[in-house]
């Protein structure tokens, strides 16, 4: 089936987060957020080597918009639960559909690290891809030194699969190794029957999303 056709829910709720889809007007406060976090970003994010402007950042969302709805591209922006303020971006990306595969990828803006914030998102995003969109698997890289990231694979329950050498550039450009994560369905279904994970359905106040249909 053609992803366009596929209907998606564009916004998620858990219980302390708004994770929802890019939309032109997001650029200011993902700036903002950015640049908070420059720092932080830099050494790991090719992309986050010089501070964005405003411009570059509501063109960047823009781009995502339209990846999203081409289905290229799932990003999803995190924002405290009933505000406007951006918490850090996750979803999936690096997309197969004949699989369907995906990988989630995720970033928390400074003052909200170390709340648990990327671990609850990445909790519900893992449920949405194998309650709803039918993932056969869901995995998470990093490059072998971020910590941070590790550990939050490992917290929401995600298997240690390999690593592989000399597999990516880290933001100054030098090679690096990467540690790959994954979840396929039946290691799913036992982190949610030892209650380990919440099923899409115990996330939150989700009551319109339904099972994508994959219709030959």
């Amino acid at each position: 089936m053609n992803p366009l056709l596929l209907d998606i829910p564009h916004e998620i709720h858990t219980q302390r987060l708004t994770i929802r889809g890019p939309l032109p007007g997001d650029g200011p406060e993902l700036c903002r957020a950015m640049n908070e976090t420059f720092d932080e970003l830099k050494p790991w994010m090719p992309w986050c080597q010089t501070r964005p402007t405003e411009e570059e950042c509501e063109l960047n969302v823009r781009q995502a918009h339209i990846a999203f709805w081409q289905r290229t591209e799932l990003r999803m922006h995190l924002y405290l639960k009933d505000t406007d303020t951006l918490v850090g971006s996750s979803g999936y990306h690096n997309i197969e559909w004949e699989i369907p595969k995906f990988e989630i990828g995720y970033w928390c803006r400074k003052r909200f690290m170390g709340q648990g914030y990327i671990t609850e998102a990445v909790r519900a995003l893992t449920a949405l891809a194998f309650d709803i969109l039918g993932a056969r698997r869901v995995q998470i890289c990093m490059d072998t030194l971020n910590d941070a990231s590790r550990r939050v694979a490992e917290r929401v329950g995600y298997v240690f699969e390999s690593e592989q050498p000399n597999e990516r550039t880290s933001g100054d450009g030098k090679v690096r190794s990467t540690y790959v994560y994954r979840l396929i369905p039946d290691e799913y279904r036992e982190l949610v029957r030892s209650g380990r994970l919440l099923s899409f359905a115990e996330i939150g106040d989700n009551p319109t999303v339904k099972p994508v249909r994959y219709r030959k």
